[in-house]
């Protein structure tokens, strides 16, 4: 699907969507579980693959709206009667390749060309250290990938700098080995915020976790139980978007998000770089609300290895600024759906902006940019494609981007919201 946005001042109330990170976490818990239900998920394309890994393992899964309750597989996965196909789910793949070592038999996981070619490597070679199965069939540590092996626990050593899934995968399944897991890392973490996400959510499932000088311990022989039903928070890398529009394109009202209560998201960071950029902005943490204005913004250097989601985000504002934003510690935003930082540098280059791309940094001229519609490809990527959408609203011209359907993955209904926004919209 084709979205075509024209220059557009936005103002009103929005809501975000739950968040996508909690809900894979949250519907795998519950999996893990005898039984529980998941209030307020995301249903989107990413967490539709978890739920059907969590089936494939033995689970009941039962969706009515946004409530999801699972009759879970109590600890111990079924080996699946097909392969599973994973989609366009890093986060599946990586979460549920740390379940399927727990199997008596082999679990083949699998998904579609952008998935193949992300990298697992060191997920397979902790799980080896643990005496599982876990191979890559090209050998290359991408998808397809085959595991198993029934793991017992034992210690990992593990680099830090690839992906933080890695370790959530390992905490998981960790739990209700019969030895428990200590992780080792190699290296300093990377996207450390979402491993945060993960212990606090464990936690929420009555699983402890510790951290050692070294990484992290979880004993085994525990039992997954929320006391009731988890409740999902609202997603603040989805949020960006909207407080993106609204710092660049709000009119005098300016925009209110809702469903911004506090959490261990890394991507709340959005809010204090949008203030070190100029932006006028109000949360209210009690009534979980955001207001945002437009104002000029100025650029800034943002650190980027805790928050890889918001770089695309953040690029967009750098366009709008003056002067030079910097996006720096970013290598490993090129193993996400697509290579994210080549990504925003092509693309917004389309629409005119200079743009300085280098392995580890981004940097957006904002003095030297100014935005005109263009024809652009949101590279099958949700976060790409919003991001563009945002930049859109401020261009000159018409801004098409080829791919719109691509929001499903975790934020269905985002044209909608920026529609009801004021933004003006078409699709075809």
């Amino acid at each position: 699907m084709d979205v075509s946005l024209a220059p557009s001042s936005v103002s009103g109330d929005a809501r975000a969507p739950p968040s996508k990170s909690y809900t894979h976490r949250a519907v795998l818990a519950a999996g893990y579980s005898d039984a529980a239900t998941v209030e307020d998920a995301l249903v989107s394309a990413d967490t539709r693959a978890t739920m059907r890994a969590v089936e494939a393992f033995g689970g009941v899964v039962d969706r009515d709206g946004s409530t999801v309750s699972v009759a879970g597989f109590d600890g111990r996965p079924d080996v699946p009667d097909d392969v599973i196909d994973c989609a366009n789910s890093g986060t599946t793949m990586r979460l549920v390749t740390g379940c399927a070592a727990l199997g008596d038999g082999l679990t083949v996981l699998t998904g579609d060309d952008s998935l193949r070619s992300r990298p697992h490597g060191p997920l397979l070679d902790a799980i080896s250290q643990l005496d599982g199965r876990a191979e890559s069939t090209r050998g290359n540590g991408q998808a397809p990938l085959v595991v198993g092996g029934h793991v017992d626990g034992g210690a990992v050593s593990i680099p830090g700098d690839v992906s933080s899934q890695f370790i959530t995968a390992l905490l998981m399944a960790g739990a209700v080995t019969d030895s428990g897991v200590e992780i080792d890392l190699e290296t300093e973490l990377k996207s450390a915020p979402y491993v945060d996400i993960t212990v606090e959510l464990l936690a929420d499932f009555d699983i402890d976790v510790d951290r050692t000088d070294d990484g992290f311990s979880v004993v085994g022989g525990q039992q997954y139980d929320p006391g009731g039903a988890y409740h999902v928070p609202g997603d603040f890398s989805s949020m960006s978007y909207l407080l993106a529009a609204g710092a660049i394109a709000g009119d005098a009202e300016g925009v209110t998000v809702h469903g911004a209560r506090p959490s261990a998201q890394g991507d709340s960071a959005i809010v204090s770089i949008l203030e070190r950029m100029g932006a006028p902005v109000d949360w209210d943490r009690d009534a979980g609300t955001l207001d945002v204005s437009r104002a000029p913004l100025s650029g800034v250097e943002v650190d980027v290895g805790d928050t890889p989601d918001l770089l695309p985000t953040i690029a967009t504002l750098g366009a709008v600024a003056d002067g030079d934003t910097r996006i720096v510690n970013c290598e490993h935003v090129r193993y996400k759906e697509t290579d994210r930082v080549s990504a925003m540098a092509e693309e917004l280059s389309k629409m005119g902006a200079a743009v300085t791309e280098e392995h580890d940094t981004l940097t957006i001229h904002g003095s030297e940019t100014d935005l005109v519609g263009a024809e652009v490809d949101g590279r099958h990527d949700h976060r790409i494609v919003m991001s563009l959408a945002v930049a859109g609203l401020v261009a000159e011209g018409t801004t098409t981007i080829a791919g719109g359907e691509h929001v499903d993955v975790s934020f269905p209904g985002f044209f909608d919201v920026l529609e009801g926004l004021g933004a003006t919209v078409e699709r075809r």
